[in-house]
C-alpha cells in the first residue's frame, strides 16, 4: 500500500472523529443551556414532568385557614392550576386526617398544624413531608362553659375540655398544659370535632375547650361560654404558628411549578388579610357556611379576627416545642428532628420578585371546584 492510500485513510479517519467530537460537543452545550442552574446552584430547568391531571388541596374551615378558604370559594386557585390541571378540594376537622390523606395520596397539598405536620414528619422519617409556607399564627383561645366554675387556666384541673382531634394541635397544647403545668392526669382532654362541642356545652357535657377561631368565639356567642385565656399568652415569644402549608417531597420535586402557582395565591390571599381584613370578612363567612351549612352568629369573626396573625413565616420555635411537648405526651418515641421539615424557596423567590397585581385588588369570581368532606 502507498503513502498516499495510508495518508488517505488516516485524513478520513481523523476527520470523522472531529465531526463526532463536534457534534458531542455541540450537543453537551445544547444540554447545558437548557438545563442552566439556579442562583442556589441546582439545575432550573430540567425537562418539566406533565402537569397533574388533578389538584387536590386539603384544609379546614376555619378561620385560620382563611387563605385556603378565600383562595378556594374565590376560583382563585382553579385559575391559578388551570386549565391543565382540574382543582379540587376535600375540608377535615383537624390536622391527623389531613396528614393521613396526603400520605394516602387522596390529596396534594394541605393546610395543617404544626403538631401533625410534626407526628408526619416523625413517622415517615423525614421522607413524607414538607412545610412549603407558614400561613397564620395564634388564633386559639381557651373557653369555659357559662356556670362552669372556671375562671382561670389553673380552674381547669380535673375538667372535662374538648380538642377538636386526638394529636391535633390544640389537644397537644391542651395536653401539656395540664400535664407540665398543672401537674395533672390529662385523660380529660377528650376530642370532640369543632361543630359538635356547642351542642355538648350547652348540655353540661364539656366544661371547656381550647378552641382554634372562629371556633372559640362561636362557643362564646352561642353558648354564653366566656375567654378565660388566649393561648399565645403562655408561650414566651407571644405567637406560635397555628397553620402551615404542607406537601410531599414527591409533589414538590415533580410539580414545583403547580406548588408555586399554588403560593402565589396563597401569598396574595395573605397581604389582602396583612392588609385590610375586615373588607373580607363578610365573604369569608359566606365560604365558611358554605363549607359548614352552619351560619355563623353575627359578631362571630370581627370577634375572632383580632387572635389570628396571617403571615407566610413558619415560626420555627414553634416546632421546637411541639417535638418536645409531642414526646413528652408518648406521641413520639423521642424529640423529632426537624432538619429538613422546611422548604420555604419558593416563597422567598415570590417575595424576592414582588407582590402581585392581583394581591391589591378585591378578589371576585367564584369556584367550580369540587369540595368533599373528609371521609368521603
Amino acid at each position: 500500500m502507498n503513502r498516499k492510500s495510508r495518508l488517505g485513510r488516516f485524513s478520513l479517519g481523523q476527520g470523522a472523529r472531529w465531526t463526532l467530537g463536534m457534534f458531542a460537543l455541540l450537543l453537551l452545550g445544547g444540554l447545558v443551556a437548557g438545563v442552566g442552574f439556579n442562583k442556589e446552584g441546582g439545575q432550573a430547568g430540567q425537562a418539566a414532568e406533565p402537569p397533574p391531571k388533578e389538584v387536590r388541596l386539603g384544609y379546614f374551615a376555619n378561620l385560620t385557614h382563611a387563605q385556603a378558604v378565600l383562595g378556594a370559594s374565590s376560583g382563585e386557585f382553579e385559575r391559578a392550576v388551570g386549565p391543565s390541571s382540574k382543582f379540587s378540594t376535600k375540608v377535615f376537622n383537624a390536622g391527623p386526617s389531613l396528614i393521613e390523606a396526603l400520605f394516602a395520596g387522596e390529596i396534594d397539598i394541605g393546610y395543617v398544624g404544626p403538631g401533625p405536620a410534626l407526628t408526619g414528619f416523625d413517622k415517615s422519617h423525614g421522607q413524607g413531608l414538607r412545610v412549603v409556607s407558614g400561613a397564620a399564627a395564634n388564633g386559639v383561645v381557651i373557653v369555659a362553659r357559662s356556670g362552669s366554675g372556671i375562671n382561670t387556666l389553673q380552674d381547669l384541673a380535673g375538667r372535662k375540655i374538648a380538642s377538636p382531634q386526638h394529636g391535633n394541635t390544640q389537644d397537644l397544647s391542651a395536653r401539656h398544659y395540664l400535664t407540665a403545668e398543672l401537674k395533672r392526669d390529662a385523660s380529660t382532654v377528650v376530642p370532640i370535632a369543632n361543630a359538635e362541642q356547642a351542642g355538648l356545652m350547652s348540655r353540661g357535657e364539656i366544661d371547656a375547650s381550647w378552641a382554634p377561631e372562629p371556633w372559640g368565639s362561636y362557643l362564646v356567642a352561642q353558648t354564653g361560654a366566656k375567654v378565660i385565656a388566649t393561648e399565645r399568652d403562655l408561650w414566651p415569644e407571644k405567637s406560635f404558628a397555628i397553620t402551615l402549608v404542607v406537601t410531599t417531597p414527591e409533589f414538590l420535586k415533580k410539580h414545583p411549578d403547580v406548588v408555586e402557582k399554588v403560593l402565589r395565591v396563597h401569598l396574595d390571599w395573605t397581604d389582602r388579610l396583612k392588609g385590610d381584613p375586615q373588607t373580607y370578612l363578610p365573604q369569608l363567612e359566606q365560604a365558611l357556611f358554605s363549607l359548614t351549612n352552619k351560619r355563623l352568629p353575627p359578631g362571630v369573626l370581627p370577634a375572632a379576627l383580632p387572635n389570628v396573625t396571617f403571615t407566610e413565616e413558619p415560626l420555627e420555635h414553634t416546632f421546637v416545642k411541639y417535638a418536645q411537648w409531642s414526646y413528652d405526651l408518648g406521641f413520639s418515641k423521642e424529640p423529632t428532628d426537624t432538619t429538613g421539615l422546611i422548604d420555604t424557596s419558593i416563597v422567598k423567590r415570590l417575595r424576592a420578585v414582588g407582590p402581585s397585581p392581583a394581591a391589591a385588588r378585591p378578589a371576585s369570581g367564584s369556584s367550580t371546584a369540587t369540595t368533599k368532606p373528609a371521609g368521603s
